[in-house]
């Protein structure tokens, strides 16, 4: 097992603290910046720790990931571009939020949410991590597609009141997801002979332009349009006021939590799809559901605590199965490789020092976060509260650099201004863009799950048979049916009220 003070001693070295406090404040750097995300944070620190020891080195990346995770809020909140998918749904109610006058409250909710779900998830990967692992080995290809079914079930909670325009821009993700190769046979889709859309369009990039790109043009409008950059006012005692509130409202922390754990441990779905889910989820557990949306702590809090709850759960399968659940914990298994440290059951008896060190050090990497981003906070509204001009030049510019700096890519850019463009019509035309990015990030994951399931029924000779008799899908199943029944029987009620 391990040895207690070992643990601690490790975990006291003034040392390990100095590093892991840097390596927090780059990873919310990263996780800041529109284009940039943990992942890359990961992969630009891992050559600095080839001569630290073992469990500092993965006490360092496991900084970086937990800070890329709260840093993702920042921007989210104060000008609606989220630098990743999974702090999209922030966006719904912490930039009203902060277009009201309560951007303070909203990063301070957006700061204790994210710490308590990654404490959240660090606990479940220290509690859970063999019982949940036998679990997300279970899930196939049927199981990962009913999973994107019931994702896009949600469509009907971000089409702003208008559930068919949500569904036609779910549609144009999905069809913007077809291309490239497909999953299965390889044959290429709407490439154009172009080599490049051969791997089909970058999600990210696509992201940076459907989120950045009209913010920056809306930031243009007539002096007498209403801005979208939100106004910060500093007032006392709202850090406390905040506390306060998010602790009356425990119950989101435990829906989004379990959410983020259970979804984080299957190994390709990530927090991208875990934060719709737990704002969904925590919508339908709410007693005032027509509320959110409309700027309140609940909305902010479900997809943060969920976004932060995913770091635990998607290293449980890493380090007892070797499978990475999301992409930067495909990047720590490769860290841990490098270091000589085997992922498997093992790892926790025979290096059980090394691996109970970095577990309790992620908690302690949560508390830093805690700490510097009090102060960060101040740091990221004051350069943000630039005039308008050369805020969207910035953002122009952060978000070209980002998306070439992912592969080097030109073509990455050029999608990313496509994106951009299609982005500024939807949201000019009030469609949002939401269920469009809801459907370019589900759309591969849901394709290959579902084609995968064909041949593989076809295979024991039933399709059907393979999609619907597994216990996982089935449960998964009665979850979507459940969601899309409760969504008709509430509009079905809102019209009767209104009637």
């Amino acid at each position: 097992m391990f040895d207690p003070w070992v643990v601690l001693s490790a975990l006291t070295d003034p040392v390990t603290l100095l590093l892991m406090s840097l390596s927090a404040c780059f990873g919310i750097v990263m996780g800041a910046v529109p284009g940039l995300s943990g992942t890359l944070g990961i992969a630009l620190l891992l050559p600095f720790t080839f001569g630290l020891e073992p469990a500092t080195a993965l006490l360092m990346l496991g900084s970086v990931y937990c800070g890329s995770e709260y840093g993702g809020s920042i921007p989210a909140i104060l000008i609606n571009t989220p630098g990743r998918a999974a702090p999209l749904c922030t966006t719904f109610d912490g930039h009203v939020m902060a277009m009201k006058g309560e951007a303070q409250k909203a990063l301070f909710t957006a700061l204790i949410s994210s710490v308590a779900g990654g404490v959240f998830g660090v606990a479940a990967l220290l509690f859970l991590s063999v019982p949940l692992a036998n679990v997300s080995m279970k899930f196939g290809a049927p199981e990962q597609f009913w999973l994107c079914v019931f994702a896009l079930t949600i469509i009907a909670s971000l089409s702003s009141g208008n559930v068919l325009k949500g569904v036609i821009g779910a549609l144009v993700g999905l069809l913007l997801a077809c291309v490239g190769m497909d999953p299965v046979t390889g044959y290429p889709r709407f490439t154009f002979n172009t080599m490049e859309l051969m791997s089909g369009i970058n999600v990210v990039p696509a992201l940076i332009g459907l989120f950045a790109i009209p913010q920056a043009l809306l930031l243009l409008r007539a002096p007498g349009e209403k801005g979208v950059m939100a106004p910060y006012r500093r007032a006392p005692g709202v850090f406390w006021e905040t506390l306060k509130g998010f602790f009356r409202r425990l119950w989101v922390v435990l829906v989004a939590g379990v959410v983020g754990v259970v979804v984080g441990i299957m190994p390709g779905a990530g927090g991208n799809i875990a934060s719709f889910v737990a704002y969904n989820e925590a919508k339908r557990f709410s007693r005032k559901p027509e509320a959110f949306g409309t700027g309140i702590m609940e909305g902010v809090m479900a997809p943060e605590v969920c976004n932060n709850a995913v770091v635990g759960g998607a290293q449980i399968p890493m380090l007892t199965l070797g499978i990475p659940g999301s992409a930067p914990a495909a990047v720590m298994l490769g860290a841990l490789m490098t270091h000589g440290l085997k992922p498997g059951f093992g790892l926790f008896t025979e290096q059980g020092d090394i691996v109970f060190t970095y577990v309790f050090g992620l908690i302690l990497s949560n508390i830093l976060i805690l700490l510097l981003g009090l102060v960060l906070v101040r740091v990221f509204v004051r350069a943000l509260q630039i005039p308008q001009h050369f805020l969207v030049a910035a953002i122009m510019a952060l978000s070209v650099v980002g998306s070439y700096s992912i592969n080097g890519s030109v073509m990455d850019v050029l999608s990313m201004m496509a994106c951009g463009l299609l982005g500024y019509v939807l949201v000019r035309y009030r469609f949002g863009v939401a269920p469009l990015a809801l459907g370019l990030i589900l759309g591969t994951t849901m394709e290959e799950g579902f084609k995968l399931s064909l041949h593989l029924g076809s295979a024991e000779g039933n399709v059907m048979l393979f999609f619907f008799s597994r216990p996982q899908s089935l449960v998964l199943i009665a979850l979507t049916v459940l969601s899309l029944g409760y969504s008709v029987w509430k509009e079905y009620a809102q019209r009767r009220k209104a009637a």
